[in-house]
């Protein structure tokens, strides 16, 4: 292979080639076959050979792999918006090359140019892509006084996402709508949620947010409310969910077997924690495993929990599932001596197991374990206040006893 990669992705802003830099320029000018889609390509047609082929890239986007990768050999330009490697396409791309076949050369991103045009620290701003994911992905960071840039595909998408916030108590938020940033036809319009239209919007489309309303933000801490969560009582209650967390020790890039799901609220709040933790829920019954996808939609963390409807031990016996390992499990249901059997025979060491018990035949199988293996064993519990007559007394809530081991 030459020393020169066969293949450079090059980013290109909406001001077209006047805005390339010299070896971005220099990049496209050389090359053999360009491949980007129409809109890319209509911006530096002006600047191209007329005898290089121009290959529009395909909807959808995975379709443009093959045809990408038959190339090989030639020297081919990919172009992309912005920072093909914020939201882009550089990412899906480098997954199917060799580390020395290409480069990249990005340009501006649509955030950097929104935080420049807004006075923004970019630094202090949650920036996602929503043209192609659900606007919940926005709920975890919904407050008052807090900040988001995001991109849509278009106005119709601009007026939902109005009217999502809206809906849940942010309508006053300021919407800044920013089309076609950096190139001639750049357009900057201010609303609220409650009144942002989207006729005559024109993409790219970048939207820059400042939360106001009376909505509840979510809590940074563990413990959410029972009542944000969909559940049918099969859920593991607020204080004991926060206990369980606090066992679990969730890290950056962890990911979590919750076995036996219930509502799902512990690998919600387990994905919560931080961006990048993963939950695999395991939940036989199919109502449940419903209310589990409901959960993780409306908490934002749909596309970092995956979701097995089986009971516990046929999960466990499946090959897919001990393809990617956990560094945590967490029992909630469907705790049995051969489920901790397997478990404990099969997970890495340095794996984090907690199982928490509600019945005395659970909690001696808890207690025997724990004479095996160690750990801490801990029984949790708790009374709330609850009307009495004329006053108010406390009533026992029925104790846990939880499990927890490093394997």
């Amino acid at each position: 292979m030459s020393e020169t990669p066969w293949l450079t992705v090059i980013g290109l802003g909406e001001d077209g080639p006047e805005g390339m830099a010299p070896a971005s320029r220099a990049a496209l000018e050389m090359a053999e076959v360009v491949m980007a889609p129409p809109r890319h390509l209509a911006l530096v047609a002006d600047v191209l050979d007329p005898e290089t082929p121009c290959i529009p890239w395909p909807v959808p986007f995975a379709d443009g792999i093959p045809q990408l990768i038959a190339l090989r050999g030639q020297r081919v330009a990919v172009l992309a918006s912005g920072d093909p490697f914020w939201f882009g396409a550089g990412s899906v791309l480098a997954r199917h090359l060799a580390p020395g076949e290409w480069q990249a050369l990005p340009g501006p991103s649509a955030f950097s140019l929104a935080a420049a045009r807004l006075g923004w620290a970019l630094e202090r701003t949650v920036c996602l892509g929503l043209h192609a994911a659900p606007l919940d992905r926005l709920r975890p960071h919904m407050a008052n006084g807090e900040r988001a840039i995001v991109l849509l595909t278009g106005g119709a998408a601009v007026e939902a996402l109005g009217e999502w916030l809206t809906n849940r108590g942010f309508g006053l938020t300021t919407i800044h709508v920013m089309e076609a940033l950096g190139g001639p036809r750049e357009r900057f319009t201010t609303a609220t949620a409650d009144t942002v239209v989207g006729d005559d919007l024109e993409t790219p489309l970048c939207v820059a947010l400042e939360f106001r309303g009376t909505g509840e933000a979510l809590t940074t801490a563990s413990g959410r409310a029972d009542d944000l969560f969909d559940h049918d009582g099969q859920i593991t209650k607020r204080p004991v969910r926060a206990l369980t967390l606090s066992a679990l020790a969730p890290t950056p890039g962890a990911h979590l077997w919750d076995i036996g799901g219930g509502s799902g609220s512990v690998s919600v709040e387990w994905c919560l924690s931080h961006p990048r933790t993963r939950a695999t829920t395991v939940e036989r019954d199919s109502d449940r495993a419903e209310r589990i996808r409901a959960n993780a939609r409306s908490f934002g963390v749909d596309n970092r929990m995956a979701l097995v409807e089986a009971d516990a031990l046929t999960a466990l016996h499946s090959p897919e599932m001990w393809e990617d390992l956990p560094q945590a499990v967490f029992i909630g249901g469907g705790l049995s001596a051969d489920v901790l059997k397997i478990l404990t025979a099969r997970l890495t060491r340095g794996t984090r197991i907690v199982a928490n018990a509600v019945t005395l035949e659970s909690e001696m199988l808890l207690t025997d374990w724990h004479v095996r293996l160690g750990g801490d064993l801990m029984r949790i519990e708790l009374a709330e206040s609850r009307p009495l007559g004329t006053r108010h007394g406390w009533q026992a809530v029925r104790p846990i006893v939880q499990w927890s081991a490093v394997l």
